[in-house]
């Protein structure tokens, strides 16, 4: 099943779901309204085009190649309503290709050379996040894509990137420690809030591969605020019971200034890999939400809104569930990539991917 969303404009369509999103979230109809004059001035060219039945620049985004994803976090007395998108290639003439306005002179300012195009190394692609928990305002925050990379240039690139904002130190201890666990996994994204408030994070993810859920705890355990018993917990409500990990699981270590290590760590684990269908995904994931006592009403109904047909039939579309134990009930998000076009687009091979490939053969 895919929406029925050819030939409509692509920044109408996602309009559309963040509006479709907030009346589920019960938002009211006027601060969704206001929202949405926000989220289209920060959307990039692409949004002008009109959805085809095969997508003419696949994105990493989204399996189908829809460049865009829809996201929610459950923390707090409101959840915060996100769109993730892809920009493209970093442009070398500017830091705020998304056009948000807030990091001509902040932190992205700093560290965007590391990232533009260089001979001998391929652009990284830039994802761009709005985020909105109503009533405050929207937050910008930026992706760099290092997936196409091979991993000294990764490492090198995080290192001086953390090097310009002060992090340097609690990279390097967030790094040893990392590299001490087993299993294999390699840098995917390097992300900044494009915030100068004080809590913004500046965040790093591990991909890893053929992992378990022990495991995941582990990398967690990194960071200076992880409650590991819960975080078992949480994970085994998401895998039903299984001790491994799915598909391609994700670590993110987010920095904070003033802390001398990763100072916390949300782990996502993959539910169209460990869940027969979407209905088994969102039932799970309504099991966590309940257990961090937050009510999974808004959740079921946000989920039956974004399907384009019955959840039991349907698989992919709560695509990934992320879990931080980090002192706050309810910091969970649920990642939901509506299928627009049929058929998927193969991942770019990474030297992990290559090496476990041939070890396979």
């Amino acid at each position: 099943m895919i929406y029925p969303a050819q030939g409509r404009l692509a920044g109408d369509f996602l309009c559309g779901l963040w509006a479709a999103a907030g009346t589920a979230l019960r938002i009211p109809a006027e601060q969704t309204a206001q929202s949405i004059r926000v989220l289209r001035s920060v959307l990039p060219a692409w949004a002008g085009e009109r959805i085809g039945t095969v997508p003419a620049e696949p994105s990493y985004v989204a399996d189908d190649g829809f460049p865009a994803e829809m996201s929610v976090n459950w923390s707090g007395a409101h959840p915060e309503l996100r769109l993730l998108f892809d920009c493209g290639q970093v442009s070398p003439d500017g830091p705020d290709p998304a056009g948000s306005g807030v990091a001509a002179n902040g932190r992205l300012g700093r560290i965007h050379q590391m990232f533009t195009p260089r001979q001998d190394l391929p652009p990284a692609p830039l994802w761009h996040s709005v985020a909105w928990r109503p009533p405050s305002r929207l937050v910008h925050k930026t992706y760099f894509g290092l997936y196409d990379w091979p991993h000294a240039q990764r490492h090198a690139a995080v290192g001086e990137a953390m090097r310009r904002l002060g992090m340097a130190t609690a990279w390097r201890e967030a790094r040893r420690r990392v590299e001490e666990a087993a299993g294999l996994r390699e840098i995917e994204f390097f992300a900044v809030d494009l915030a100068d408030e004080t809590d913004a994070r500046v965040k790093v993810y591990y991909r890893n591969h053929g992992t378990d859920i022990g495991e995941m705890n582990r990398i967690a355990s990194v960071a200076r605020h992880h409650d590991p018993e819960r975080a078992r917990a949480a994970y085994r409500t998401l895998t039903d019971g299984r001790t491994d990990a799915g598909e391609a699981a994700l670590s993110c270590l987010a920095f904070r200034s003033g802390v001398d290590t990763a100072a916390e760590c949300a782990t996502y684990l993959r539910l169209g890999s460990l869940a027969p269908c979407d209905q088994e995904a969102v039932d799970r994931t309504a099991a966590l939400l309940r257990s961090e006592g937050v009510d999974p009403g808004r959740f079921r109904a946000l989920a039956t809104t974004l399907a384009p047909g019955p959840l039991h039939e349907s698989r992919g579309l709560l695509v990934l569930v992320s879990y931080r134990a980090a002192g706050r009930q309810g910091d969970v998000t649920t990642y939901f990539r509506p299928p627009v076009y049929r058929g998927s687009v193969p991942r770019p091979a990474s030297p992990v991917d290559l090496g476990m490939r041939e070890r396979t053969r």
